[in-house]
């Protein structure tokens, strides 16, 4: 086991080997993805220092040509957090230390860990944010150009699993894609409440120097601040809670959708179907072509809507102030984004390889799902709608009912009306909410400054 190095914090007494490794834990594993962002605040961070006099501009000339080199490193994949560095922060410094000598010393003026890491996680989340809004619009996307394909093409729909009323595919893909734009809401909440800046809260109660916390909500793109830094550092684990709750919902619109997907491949529907290289196959029975796409994604997604109420045991009644119990949460959060996006990815592959069966309804099982569009008939030609509720059931009993296999549904979102250009103009009005150019922009400012 390797040595820990005296930790930045350590005054003149070690911790105990299994003390440091225990508190230390998976955080190295981890804080590898947050290298990027640690960049970003310290070049946010150090420009603010000189301009309130902490960093000479030589000072600060010299300690951002270094950071822009790590930068660098993290960017083509060199960077790393050497053995017996606890994590990402102490690194970078370390780093610095090493080529600037005292000056590199100074960059921690004003700052805690804990608005440090609080700060990287906020920037991390915010740009998987951008990343998980890009793969919903693909899915997204691809859904609706299936269910313009396939709008004409009727589908049994059911209610207690029994066969209930018409469908369409394009009723069926298109319910998806308007699923995801709730979704996108969700996650543009999540997002209002990640993008604000907690620098400058240092430990949760302020500095005694004039940080000027308005010039690095600026320079790192920030919407606005967490004013309050009491509140900003129970921020942490409420932010991750907040927007796991985002991923959680479009999870649950993959895992649904995954599920019924499996039913409709199966050969009692036959509803759709998919090449074979798609497909996995048995061991012993050569006729199988297994849906094991989709069950990883039911599987996955299901486990993704979990991480919610896991955050929530962790942080069910913290006292105020930073709390170590916080760590932990990284170690699930962090790669849900991962997890996520590989499902959506998955997704989308699959149904641009979809092949669906427009003729289910030519098998007499799915007569009566026309019943109470002939009840709506009769009700259309005079008759009370009682009256012809009972007059088609009994039809059906006696076996007289003869179906009309062609549905006249007109209002708006049903099977002849799919409202595709009102749920697509739904969905780019909150995809333009989440200021991602101008978020883009301010962080490249910073690289260049």
């Amino acid at each position: 086991m390797s040595q820990l190095q005296t930790p930045i914090w350590a005054k003149d007494v070690t911790a105990h080997q299994k003390v440091s490794t225990f508190t230390v834990g998976r955080d190295k594993e981890f804080d590898i993805l947050l290298a990027e962002a640690d960049i970003y605040g310290n070049l946010a961070h150090t420009q603010m220092l000189e301009s309130i006099g902490l960093l000479t501009k030589q000072e600060l000339q010299a300690v951002h040509t270094e950071l822009k080199k790590i930068y660098s490193t993290v960017i083509d994949g060199t960077f790393k957090i050497e053995d017996g560095v606890e994590d990402v922060h102490s690194q970078v410094e370390l780093l610095l230390t090493r080529t600037l000598g005292d000056v590199g010393k100074k960059i921690h003026s004003g700052r805690s860990r804990n608005d440090q890491i609080l700060l990287d996680l906020k920037l991390y989340i915010r740009n998987q944010i951008f990343e998980t809004v890009d793969f919903v619009e693909q899915l997204f996307t691809q859904l609706q150009t299936l269910s313009e394909k396939h709008k004409h093409v009727l589908m049994p729909g059911y209610t207690h699993l029994q066969i209930a009323m018409p469908s369409s595919f394009g009723l069926w893909f298109g319910c998806y894609a308007e699923s995801l734009t709730d979704d996108l809401q969700l996650l543009l909440a999540a997002y209002a409440i990640t993008n604000q800046n907690p620098l400058g809260s240092a430990a949760g109660y302020g500095s005694s120097f004039p940080l000027n916390r308005t010039m690095t909500t600026q320079l790192l793109g920030f919407k606005t601040m967490n004013y309050n830094v009491m509140y900003a550092q129970m921020g942490r684990g409420k932010v991750e809670k907040t927007v796991s709750y985002a991923l959680a919902s479009i999870a649950a619109t993959l895992s649904k959708m995954a599920m019924e997907l499996c039913l409709f491949m199966n050969q009692n529907f036959g509803f759709v179907s998919f090449p074979e290289e798609y497909t996995t196959g048995s061991s012993i029975m050569p006729h199988k072509k297994n849906p094991d796409v989709f069950e990883l994604i039911r599987a996955k997604c299901n486990r993704l809507q979990t991480l919610p109420i896991e955050i929530s045991s962790i942080t069910t009644n913290l006292p105020f102030g930073y709390n170590r119990d916080l760590q932990i949460i990284k170690e699930h959060f962090l790669p849900a984004f991962q997890e996520l996006h590989s499902c959506i990815d998955l997704m989308i592959v699959m149904l641009q390889n979809i092949t669906i069966n427009s003729n289910i309804l030519d098998s007499p099982m799915y007569n009566y799902l026309f019943s109470v569009d002939e009840v709506n008939n009769l009700v259309q030609q005079g008759m009370p709608f009682r009256d012809a509720y009972v007059k088609v059931g009994l039809d059906i009993k006696q076996g007289n009912f003869t179906p009309d296999k062609e549905a006249r549904h007109t209002h708006e979102g049903s099977i002849g009306n799919l409202c595709t250009n009102e749920i697509s103009e739904k969905f780019t009005h909150i995809q333009q909410q989440f200021d991602i150019d101008f978020v883009t922009n301010a962080l490249q400012c910073l690289l260049k400054s």
